[in-house]
């Protein structure tokens, strides 16, 4: 005996993946041409091309600013930079800074407010913090195993924190770049609606 289902498959999984064209993708000129969230990314001595890719794809994804590279992190056109970004070096506008403090202490001057996203004794949890009382964010990742500097730290308005509920207590810096960036965009959408 064969039992017919009741509800055609199509209805309980009537999903189907969005075409390019569904997708809305801006173009290089839209993308230059469109108002930016006021949230700028600096890096500061970032060693891994891919992280960097990593990060100009999410600074994309979320249409940031731009953002700083700072020290040796590495800086475009490079083949392993392109091969994560996917043409993000091509629409988020970049700076390269001799040194992180230097970049620190030039958005100072152009009213950014500034947070290094680091573990320190009076961190805010990242839910707690309110991107809305500040008129533009820049937000420092550091170095994947030493972190932020201390010398950017003193310089800095305040550090975000992820919280982490395991064992480790650290997350490679694209992952937290994604984390800390798509959660200021959200909590900024959500008050501009």
């Amino acid at each position: 005996m064969v039992i017919k289902p009741s509800i055609h498959f199509e209805y309980l999984c009537p999903m189907r993946k969005l075409s390019m064209d569904e997708l809305n993708r801006k173009s290089v000129d839209e993308f230059k041409g469109s108002e930016k969230m006021p949230v700028l990314v600096v890096l500061d001595n970032i060693r891994s091309m891919h992280n960097v890719g990593s990060v100009f794809r999410t600074a994309d994804a979320f249409l940031l600013r731009g953002i700083y590279l700072c020290g040796y992190t590495p800086q475009p056109p490079h083949r392993d930079i392109h091969k994560t970004a996917l043409g993000a070096t091509e629409t988020v506008e970049w700076k390269y800074a001799a040194t992180t403090v230097e970049a620190v202490k030039k958005l100072k001057d152009e009213g950014y407010s500034i947070f290094a996203v680091e573990q320190v004794q009076s961190s805010i949890p990242l839910q707690q913090f309110d991107i809305n009382q500040h008129a533009q964010v820049a937000v420092v990742f550091g170095n994947e195993v030493s972190g932020v500097q201390d010398e950017v730290l003193k310089l800095c308005d305040g550090c975000i924190e992820i919280p982490q509920l395991g064992m480790k207590h650290s997350l490679n810096i694209s992952v937290a770049a994604g984390i800390v960036l798509w959660e200021l965009v959200r909590n900024k959408i959500s008050n501009n609606q």
